[in-house]
């Protein structure tokens, strides 16, 4: 991406004159953009960032929607109802992390983005505006949600595509058996800790099923994980019980624990099975017998 952030401001000519740049165009150092200059830039073939800007017209917006690559607005607190319409036309990634709240409204407009749609800001959605983002068909991050009723769980359960929530600390088992049925990779990353139950629902997840956020893990719910079929990401552990690792290497996908600093030799030994794990690796783990040396 060419680095232009030294522009605070600029108008459509000087925009016209970037757009034949190959690559990205980053420009976070404008805090505000004319209708005419985002016509301009909307030419450009390549990645755009305008995290500065604070405030976007319903016109300038549909200028941008123009671009086919990723357009980044993280700068963005808020947005009318006819800029998310706008938006929504969009066919690259577009990042809107800014967003604390978004109307139900907005959400049904944004749903029908064709690409990676990024809304880490907001910190509550509801059930309406879940039920209508889960008709958006391509990665959606909602990594800002701090909780989730089971209503609009059960809405985004039908999502398909990538989903990330690793902003919820906490699942209910209904709302963990609902997301369970989700269809694509779960990144469920805040969660630090797993009850028993939620373990035995998330094990029926299809596809990637991240929880790197859980800093232990007893032998029940590693028991349960184990059955889950496709990749699972326990990256968050540094270290596993010889119960844990024994329970663990029962499952059959792509195993990942790359936060492990200290195992039994046991364990270790364990792990060492697992014909399809992504770990330090024995030589890069402390075991007992290291310790006593």
């Amino acid at each position: 991406m060419e680095n232009t952030n030294e522009f605070t401001k600029l108008t459509a000519q000087e925009a016209a004159a970037l757009v034949p740049n190959e690559g990205g165009l980053s420009l976070d150092g404008l805090t505000t953009l004319t209708d005419e200059t985002a016509e301009a830039l909307a030419k450009h073939e390549g990645w755009l960032s305008l995290n500065g800007l604070t405030a976007l017209t319903d016109k300038a917006a549909q200028a941008l929607a123009k671009n086919a690559d990723w357009l980044e607005l993280n700068g963005l607190a808020a947005l009318t109802d006819k800029a998310a319409e706008a938006l929504g036309t969009d066919k690259g990634g577009l990042e809107l992390n800014g967003l604390t709240a978004l109307t139900d409204k907005a959400a049904e407009a944004l749903a029908k983005h064709e690409g990676w749609l990024e809304l880490g800001g907001l910190t509550a959605l509801t059930d309406k505006a879940a039920q209508a983002l889960a008709k958006h068909a391509h990665d959606l991050h909602l990594s800002g949600l701090a909780a989730l009723t089971d209503k609009a769980a059960e809405a985004l359960a039908k999502h398909k595509g990538p989903l990330e929530l690793s902003g919820l600390t906490a699942l209910t088992d209904k709302a963990a058996q609902a997301l369970a049925k989700h269809g694509d990779d779960l990144h469920l990353n805040g969660l630090t800790a797993l009850t028993d139950p939620a373990a035995e629902v998330l094990a029926k997840h299809k596809g990637e099923l991240s929880l790197d956020g859980l800093t232990s893990l007893a032998a029940r719910p590693a028991e349960a994980l184990a059955k889950h079929e496709g990749e699972l990401h326990l990256n968050g552990l540094t270290a596993l019980t010889d119960q844990t690792a024994e329970a663990l290497i029962k499952h059959e996908g792509e195993l990942y624990l790359n936060g492990l600093t200290t195992l039994t030799d046991k364990a270790a030994e364990a792990l060492a099975k697992h014909k399809n794990i992504s770990w330090n690796g024995i030589e890069g783990i402390r075991t007992n017998k290291d310790k006593a040396l």
